[in-house]
């Protein structure tokens, strides 16, 4: 199959994975729900300063003492800095995290890299150039919008919202699936090629400091929710950190595709392993106690 019709098939399945999730949990949830986990203000603090403080640091001292290639320490330096990534909902299911938690911290997340990559990407990589509404746009677009749509039918049409939930879900697994396997044979010679620099063992050691910056953020939370804060910590904004490595040469874009592949297939499996021994989430367990 040409490469140029995996490409398409790929931005297709993703596309679909990213605004099928997001109306997906907009028909589950409501807004008092996923605005109730961030009226907690000591856990707003912890979860910014993980996502945005402590893993860019850390990556920048990582990518510093390690013998990297320019290309792939700018690349996980970027990564490092998006936060809010459209899959937190999807691990928050595998893993049978808090569902309501997953999406407000998502949308905080996204709300502040916004804010904070055209600000902070400009220091920390030379030659980065970062537009706030090039971000700001493909996430309003493809995941809040979906989402308030979700929720107004929710609120406004219950028995059609959970008539549709299912179907909408099953639409965006299929994306994931199609646009992950699609993505891996577009970019396969790209992906052999990254074999001999440090973007694989780069990435594992981001997905590893995210993921243990996340859990300490959640400490004293129910076990539901410090997966969420984990998740949502280690899950990197892929998309935005695409958007500003197409100001870069072609290599930093290459690693930076090859990270947006490896870090949710590790996430994924986490999540899956996570879901099988946790049983079902706390809020499902405390419903059917009561």
């Amino acid at each position: 199959m040409p490469s140029d019709v995996l490409l398409e098939i790929t931005k297709v399945g993703l596309l679909a994975f990213v605004v099928a999730s997001m109306l997906s949990m907009g028909l589950k949830l409501t807004v008092a729900s996923i605005v109730e986990p961030l009226k907690n203000a000591r856990l707003v603090i912890l979860l910014l300063l993980a996502n945005f403080v402590v893993v860019p640091a850390i990556m920048v001292l990582v990518t510093s003492v390690l013998p990297m290639d320019d290309a792939t320490a700018t690349a996980l330096i970027l990564v490092s800095c998006c936060a809010g990534a459209p899959f937190l909902p999807t691990l928050a299911k595998l893993s049978k995290g808090d569902p309501a938690f997953a999406v407000g911290g998502m949308v905080l997340l996204m709300v502040v890299t916004v804010v904070y990559a055209p600000i902070v990407v400009p220091l920390v990589v030379k030659g980065a150039t970062v537009s706030a509404w090039d971000i700001a746009s493909s996430l309003i677009v493809l995941m809040l919008i979906p989402l308030a749509v979700g929720l107004f039918i929710r609120a406004r049409y219950t028995g059609l919202a959970a008539t549709w939930a299912k179907p909408v879900n099953q639409l965006s697994i299929m994306g994931l699936l199609i646009g992950l396997v699609a993505g891996i044979l577009t970019n396969w010679s790209e992906i052999v090629a990254s074999v001999g620099t440090w973007i694989f063992v780069g990435t594992l050691i981001l997905v590893v400091v995210s993921y243990a910056a996340g859990y300490l953020a959640g400490f004293g939370m129910p076990s539901a929710s410090r997966r969420i804060t984990s998740f949502a910590t280690a899950q990197r904004n892929i998309s935005a950190a695409l958007v500003i490595a197409v100001s870069l040469d072609g290599d930093v874009m290459v690693r930076t595709l090859v990270a947006a592949l490896v870090v949710p297939v590790l996430l994924i499996l986490v999540a899956a392993e996570m879901g099988k021994r946790g049983g079902k989430p706390e809020r499902e367990q405390a419903a059917a106690t009561a």
